[in-house]
């Protein structure tokens, strides 16, 4: 009876460290960390929240692609099907837009105008979850191309490109807290096309993110650093995009 108490123990043993390896592997599949130098006590960890959304549809009727505007107020009108947009401005927004690459910027509502200058904008717009992080699924962002003016369109390019959520420019944060990366890509799919995005700060090589989720910066020191996200293809390839890397200025304090 001793012996086959002893088995049960043992075999139960051997399947709980199995787990508990299947739960390591799968914690770090995402993110692989390398030696930083300079930044290497900065700690990577990350986003436990969920952001399958896949009912919620964000479609946009205007501007449609490459459509030409006159310079001055720009007519922008979306559709939001399966969720339930903050539209009241003491709520935190739950649907973003942000054009070539800068700041998101929040909205509550989804017909509007933005007074715009000469040239060729990319559009993309997203929606978030609680916590103010992108909805990964399809159908849950997209992305236009429009001129404005005399300008010329973009030139034509099959390439993924990224979208940046997190960080902000200029964002502030206190030593003690945590600083989000969050961010798309479009145009492509990080592991059926062979993609990275290399994370680096202050130009120290930080690590080499595998996933399309966010993730969140610790131990940063005081001052101001420069968070650079760079999409490649795996084998080092740099792409030739206009919005392939985003840099951003933070500071702690």
């Amino acid at each position: 009876m001793n012996k086959i108490h002893a088995l049960i123990i043992f075999i139960g043993f051997i399947i709980f460290s199995c787990r508990s390896d299947n739960r390591e592997k799968e914690a770090k599949q995402d993110v692989i960390l390398l030696d930083s130098g300079a930044v290497s006590e900065v700690k990577i960890l990350p986003y436990r929240g969920s952001l399958q959304l896949p009912d919620a549809i964000l479609e946009l009727y205007t501007p449609f692609g490459n459509q030409a505007f006159k310079p001055g107020k720009v007519p922008f009108e979306f559709n939001i099907k399966n969720f339930p947009l903050k539209i009241s401005q003491n709520q935190e927004p739950n649907f973003f837009m942000m054009l070539n690459g800068e700041d998101p910027v929040g909205l509550n509502s989804t017909v509007f105008q933005r007074n715009l200058a000469e040239g060729t904008y990319r559009l993309v717009a997203f929606l978030v979850d609680e916590n103010g992080f992108v909805l990964k699924n399809f159908g849950n962002y997209l992305d236009r191309d429009f001129r404005v003016g005399e300008s010329r369109a973009f030139p034509y390019s099959a390439e993924p490109y990224l979208a940046v959520n997190y960080p902000r420019e200029g964002q502030i944060f206190d030593v003690a807290d945590q600083l989000a990366v969050d961010f798309l890509i479009l145009g492509g799919d990080m592991r059926l096309d062979g993609l990275k995005l290399d994370l680096l700060i202050n130009g120290d090589l930080i690590s080499e993110l595998v996933e399309m989720e966010p993730i969140f910066l610790q131990n940063l020191s005081k001052g101001t650093h420069q968070i650079t996200l760079n999409l490649k293809r795996i084998d080092g390839k740099e792409l030739e995009g206009p919005f392939s890397a985003v840099t951003k200025s933070v500071i702690v304090r």
